[in-house]
């Protein structure tokens, strides 16, 4: 089983920050797995919160200064409300439809083939983006902001991603490839914690001891594989475009198809 667990969590700090799906990843794997450790959901949230305290240490610097800054630095400010304002449309419709999604939605089938869809947009997207108008996090505007939040909205079903939603819709707007998938990021924190507490809070009963040496080991194992795969991916595209993840997708998605239909 810790075998399993670290697996798991390998698997989700490598690729939550991809445009490939973290979440349809483990739920794929857990299922074809058997995964039977501490409650799926509880174990997810673990997973979840070690990528992004390894998001939140990469930019620490960048973190602390906006925090102190918002007091009496408007630029600062300006920064914040355009994370919140991205926040907005995703979190509305998760309150509202959170239920309904993890009941029908979260399920091997609708992974694979969200994972199909979304390699071929991503096909798309870089090959018919505009020229880039915006080069940095920071040049991006409030509408933007909020165009982006409204792409995230999509993530909510299990397969899109949520780092490929946002940062292909970023660059449908004419926002540099780098400065999108750092924005993607810093939007990341307030979502990904907002949603571990939710599902942890909804989740409280299901919390034991005996279970809670295998959701640390997910904590870490998640928090050092997305510290690594943050800073190489930076490093990535800067040569480099998302393609080679849009093929990965498609190839996953149909493999797993496969293998569902075979079973």
């Amino acid at each position: 089983m810790i075998f399993q667990a670290i697996l798991l969590a390998l698997i989700c700090g490598i690729t939550e920050f991809l445009p490939i799906s973290s979440n349809g990843h483990v739920i794929i794997m857990a299922e074809l797995l058997n995964f039977k450790g501490p409650s799926g959901k509880l174990f997810e949230i673990s997973l979840q919160l070690g990528a992004i305290c390894a998001v939140c240490w990469f930019y620490r610097i960048k973190l602390l200064h906006t925090l102190r800054g918002m007091v009496g630095n408007e630029y600062d400010r300006k920064f914040a409300g355009k994370i919140i304002i991205a926040c907005i449309p995703a979190t509305l419709v998760g309150a509202l439809f959170h239920h309904y999604i993890t009941e029908h939605l979260f399920n091997a089938h609708v992974v694979a083939s969200m994972l199909v869809a979304g390699g071929i947009i991503i096909l798309l997207v870089e090959k018919y983006k505009p020229t880039p108008r915006l080069h940095t996090p920071d040049d991006i505007t409030l509408k933007d902001s909020l165009l982006i939040g409204l792409f995230q909205m999509l993530a909510m079903i299990p397969g899109v991603s949520r780092s490929g939603a946002t940062i292909m819709g970023a660059m449908t707007l004419g926002i540099e490839r780098r400065a999108a998938t750092e924005f993607s990021f810093f939007l990341a924190i307030p979502m990904m914690f907002m949603a571990a507490f939710f599902d942890l809070f909804l989740h409280r009963h299901e919390i034991d001891t005996h279970s809670l040496s295998l959701i640390a080991t997910g904590f870490a194992v998640s928090f050092v594989a997305a510290l690594i795969v943050v800073n190489w991916l930076l490093g990535y595209l800067s040569r480099h475009g998302f393609v080679a993840f849009a093929w990965y997708r498609i190839v996953m998605g149909s493999a797993v198809l496969l293998l569902l239909a075979l079973r």
